[in-house]
């Protein structure tokens, strides 16, 4: 009768499942650093999350790369790489938009939705890999915008952030809709959002 050891799961662990919690760090890590922000109110906060959130590209492309290097893959290894880049793309850049300033109503609605349209199209993207695969190792194209793309979304808040354009600041301003406020800014993350549900492909470099 064989016993199970004990942490046998961390052990069982590839190279690239290390890489891809590195991703989660990131991600876990921006949104310390936004709450900070929103108790300190120092823009270098902010600065530190967006800059985390590119960390965590960076480990989400190396994954990948060395995945396919070793010909190690694992159901596991893909279900891992879907919740840290639901952590580091969806809910991390959401955070960053509200602290920096996108906090009304309908800023939340769309923020909310944003994040829900980025785990609905990882869950696609778990259930359909291996047709889109066509029986192979790797997916040829993407069905939605990858989730990653909000690093745009996050580089364009570093600007802004940078030109002083955070809180009653805000690019565009800020309108009122039946006593409730909307950020015109807040309509790209609609868009990311909805360009991730869609069914365009996008080849796979």
């Amino acid at each position: 009768m064989s016993m199970n050891k004990p942490f046998s799961m961390i052990r069982e662990f590839h190279l690239a499942d290390w890489f891809t919690l590195g991703n989660a760090v990131c991600g876990t890590g921006a949104l310390f650093a936004m709450m900070t922000y929103l108790k300190a109110n120092d823009v270098l906060h902010v600065y530190f999350a967006c800059a985390l959130v590119v960390a965590a590209l960076i480990f989400d492309v190396l994954d990948g790369r060395i995945a396919r290097w070793r010909q190690k893959t694992s159901a596991m290894g893909r279900e891992l790489d879907s919740l840290a880049d639901i952590i580091s793309f969806g809910v991390a850049p959401a955070v960053i938009a509200y602290g920096c300033g996108m906090q009304g109503l309908y800023d939340r609605i769309v923020l909310i939705c944003f994040v829900a349209c980025g785990v609905s199209r990882l869950a696609r993207y778990n259930v359909t890999a291996e047709t889109l695969s066509d029986g192979g190792d790797k997916v040829k194209y993407f069905e939605g915008t990858p989730i990653p793309t909000s690093v745009v979304l996050v580089l364009l808040l570093t600007w802004a952030a940078s030109q002083g354009a955070v809180g009653e600041a805000m690019w565009f301003g800020k309108v009122s809709l039946g006593g409730f406020t909307l950020h015109p800014l807040v309509l790209l993350f609609a868009l990311s959002g909805s360009l991730m549900v869609s069914r365009i492909r996008i080849p796979k470099l």
